[in-house]
């Protein structure tokens, strides 16, 4: 049984990790709005040299085709701050739930079938294990449906080629329900288990992930009342918990 200490210690790692979210959330905010307008700009431009490279004489087609390649990076390297910009503003934004009634496991198998078929491709199975008990939730189902997809991408990602996904869901307590979600892929080094909900924190590679997906699903499963733990180990794949309210503070909605 955890130590009286022990939970004030928890409690106020958890306040300090919510500070910081919120703290830099307002901060990239600012700077994604700064950032947009000549991200906008260099990309019109570098569009408006290519359009005039295609004007120009053919005798010097070997370095029009240089120049043209050089440009198409420009437009990708761009493209790619957007991406992160929008992630951003993800993060940052402050949209509050809209609560409805929610079948959980309707919502989660709508994202499954988004990524079955590039996971069959990579000879990845995924496994159902669906608690057909299971209660409506009062939630809001687009920021779920997004969490969920977000998982099952890491997932895929984990794992590269030939393995294995489960998705399951049980009930928790008589107020809340759990999804799980396992993977046997690379899993995760104990020094990093505490970081990967910080925004910018990934292992992937350079240019493979701004490291701000977690971090936004983090967020949004604190706004709906829930909470997110992770299980792993190196080589052993991951197991990450998704503990969701049924109602939220009790409240009773019109469509119960």
């Amino acid at each position: 049984m955890t130590s009286p200490g022990k939970e004030d210690w928890l409690l106020d790692e958890r306040l300090l990790q919510s500070q910081k979210l919120a703290a830099i959330g307002e901060l990239s905010a600012g700077i994604a709005h700064e950032i947009n307008n000549p991200l906008a700009i260099i990309r019109q431009e570098a569009e408006w040299l290519g359009y005039l490279l295609g004007k120009a004489p053919a005798a010097d087609l070997g370095e029009i085709q240089e120049l043209k390649s050089s440009l198409a990076q420009i437009v990708q390297q761009v493209d790619r701050c957007t991406e992160i910009i929008r992630n951003l503003l993800d993060f940052a934004r402050k949209r509050e739930p809209v609560i409805q009634a929610v079948d959980v496991n309707r919502t989660i198998d709508n994202m499954v079938m988004l990524v079955e078929k590039e996971a069959r491709h990579n000879n990845i199975a995924i496994v159902r294990q669906y608690d057909q008990d299971l209660p409506v939730i009062y939630s809001d189902a687009p920021q779920l449906r997004q969490v969920v997809l977000n998982f099952l991408t890491n997932a895929s990602h984990a794992i590269g080629q030939d393995g294995k996904i489960t998705i399951s869901t049980r009930r928790a307590g008589d107020n809340a329900v759990q999804l799980l979600i396992s993977d046997t892929g690379c899993g995760i080094p104990a020094e990093h288990l505490g970081k990967i909900f910080d925004p910018f924190f990934t292992t992937k590679p350079e240019g493979k992930g701004t490291g701000l997906g977690l971090s936004i699903c983090h967020g949004i499963v604190q706004k709906l009342g829930g909470q997110i733990f992770v299980a792993s180990e190196v080589g052993q794949g991951a197991t990450f918990t998704i503990e969701l309210p049924i109602r939220q503070g009790g409240k009773v909605f019109l469509d119960e």
